[in-house]
This record gives structure tokens, C-alpha cells and sequence, in this order.
């Protein structure tokens, strides 16, 4: 693996792909690497990844050969967020659901939107957070807004020089990704700038908040990563699953479940409300529109924010 990583392809001995599709699951021996494989399109988010991912987080789960699990993006980036226009944008599509939810197509206004994103986003984070064996993240170039749920899921956040954290979504006046982690991730008044700017912060800043692990070149996160991976396989598979359920029953005492659940629906009514005064949840904004703001500020002058998107 590097900072450009992943084949587009599969050989018979490497990776397969994982229905319904843009996702690379490969075991090198106790270790499972999960790749996003959407590199065309800076493996942006539509649902069929989503869905493939769960699918590769719980074949992970259920394969006594796999000790720990290492989530990575090809190509340029993480992941740039959600599928916001690609020809792959698939929102419209029905698959089989791993909730309770009812099937959001066909529905209108929040009937779609809650179902939808309780399913496939917040959902599907508190499930990968609930995995019962140690899952890393890999992270390179950019990770934009839902790359953040992609990630922050994950017990470890590795990240090389390169990579960049952001979520620039306030601007569509929600206010946040739909799995708000952030006073967790970040600490309140960090999460608060964060948001109210929609700046990036560096690895080694995220790092510096706790959200980041470990910070490494680009040409030494894959074997340091594997590394670190490889050695927690060598600890006990009940001790390690013991150990992740007590902290992150102490985070939920600390509010993270109650304060997430809370937030989408804070998130829920923003999409309401713009669906009321713009005629669509997002103020009109699209993948183009967000890249084109640009701001100056105090040590950013002509700074673009979001560039990577």
C-alpha cells in the first residue's frame, strides 16, 4: 500500500470485490485490508460502497483468520465524502437493508432522508464502532465529511504528512456530517471551529486534538501501519474485545450515543428546513459549488476551502 493505493482491478490471488460493488476485500494472512475502491471519483460515497463495506466489515467480523482490519482508499485520497453527482450516484436504488428501516425509495421528504441516513450512515457507523475485534484506519490525502464516518468509526487512525481532515457541510446549513463525533473527536470548542470555518486541519494538528493516532510519511504508512496491525493481532482476541467494549461504553457514558443520536435529528430538521426555503436538502449546493468557495483569513490567505472535493 502507499498514498496511491490500491488496484483498480483483481487478480485470482489478490483482492475481490464485494458486492454490490467499490469496495476491495483482500486477507494477507491474519490481517484483512478493506480498500474503497472509487479512486475515479476520490471514492466518494454512494450506496453501493456503503453497503459493500458493511458487507467487508462483516465477512472481518464473522473469519476466525482475520485478527485486526486495516480501511484504506485507492488512489489520490480517503474518501472526499458522499457521492454528490457522479454517474454512480445510486440514492434512488434500493438494497437489502441490514436494519430495521423501511426502504426509503418512494418515500418523500423526511420519510425518505431519516431512513435513508439512519440506515446507511449513522447506522452503519455505530455497527462499525461495535465491531468486536480491532479495526484501523489508513488515511492519505484528503478525508472530507463522510470520509470522517468512515474513519472515526475505527478504533486507530493512522494518517500520513499528506492527509487532511475537514467537513465543510455547514455551508449547506446542517450542521454537520450526519455522524456528529466531533466534540469527541476534537473537544468542543476545536469541533466549534472546525465547523463554524470548514477549514482542513493537517494530520499532525488532528493528531495534536487525539483525533490521529500516529502521523508518518507517505512512503512508510503502509508498512508502518501493517506493523502496528500485525502486533495487536498478537494480543489476546478476548482481552482486545474487552478492552474496545470498555472504552467505548465509557465514551457513551460520556454522552457520545445520546449526544449523535441527538445531533441527527438536529440534522434531520436542518434538511427540512432547507427543503422549505430552497426546494432541496442541501441550499442547492452541489459537488462544484463547494469547491468553488473560497476565503481569506489570519495565516490562510486565498486559501480554497474545500479544495480537495
Amino acid at each position: 500500500m502507499s498514498a496511491e493505493a490500491g488496484p483498480r482491478s483483481q487478480s485470482e490471488d489478490g483482492p475481490r470485490e464485494m458486492e454490490p460493488g467499490g469496495v476491495l476485500y483482500e486477507l494477507r494472512g491474519n490481517i484483512a485490508v478493506i480498500t474503497l475502491n472509487r479512486p475515479e471519483v476520490k471514492n466518494a460515497q454512494n450506496l453501493a460502497m456503503l453497503y459493500a463495506l458493511d458487507r467487508a466489515f462483516y465477512e472481518f467480523s464473522q473469519d476466525d483468520a482475520a485478527d485486526v482490519a486495516v480501511l484504506r482508499g485507492a488512489g489520490s485520497c480517503f474518501s472526499a465524502g458522499h457521492d454528490m453527482g457522479s454517474a454512480g450516484m445510486d440514492y434512488d436504488v434500493s438494497y437489502p437493508p441490514v436494519s430495521m428501516w423501511w426502504d426509503h425509495v418512494g418515500k418523500e421528504g423526511v420519510e425518505n432522508w431519516l431512513a435513508w441516513e439512519e440506515e446507511a450512515y449513522v447506522g452503519m457507523s455505530h455497527r462499525w464502532r461495535d465491531i468486536p475485534k480491532p479495526t484501523i484506519a489508513m488515511v492519505h490525502g484528503p478525508c472530507i465529511a463522510a470520509g470522517l464516518m468512515l474513519a472515526w468509526p475505527c478504533d486507530l487512525i493512522i494518517a500520513s504528512e499528506d492527509a487532511t481532515f475537514s467537513d465543510p457541510v455547514l455551508r449547506m446549513g446542517v450542521p454537520g456530517v450526519e455522524l456528529f463525533a466531533h466534540p469527541w473527536e476534537l473537544g468542543p470548542r476545536q469541533a466549534k471551529e472546525l465547523l463554524f470555518l470548514g477549514d482542513k486541519i493537517s494530520a499532525e494538528r488532528a493528531r495534536e486534538l487525539g483525533m490521529v493516532n500516529r502521523v508518518v510519511p507517505s512512503e512508510e504508512l503502509e508498512a508502518h501501519t501493517m506493523d502496528l496491525a500485525e502486533r495487536i493481532a498478537e494480543m489476546p482476541r478476548l482481552g482486545l474485545v474487552l478492552a474496545k467494549k470498555a472504552v467505548n461504553r465509557a465514551q457513551d457514558a460520556m454522552g457520545y450515543r445520546t449526544g449523535t443520536d441527538v445531533s441527527f435529528g438536529l440534522h434531520q430538521l436542518a434538511q427540512a428546513h432547507n427543503q422549505i426555503v430552497s426546494g432541496g436538502p442541501g441550499r442547492g449546493h452541489d459537488a462544484r459549488s463547494m469547491r468553488e468557495r473560497k476565503t481569506s483569513g489570519p495565516g490562510n490567505p486565498g486559501v480554497d476551502r474545500p479544495n480537495e472535493l
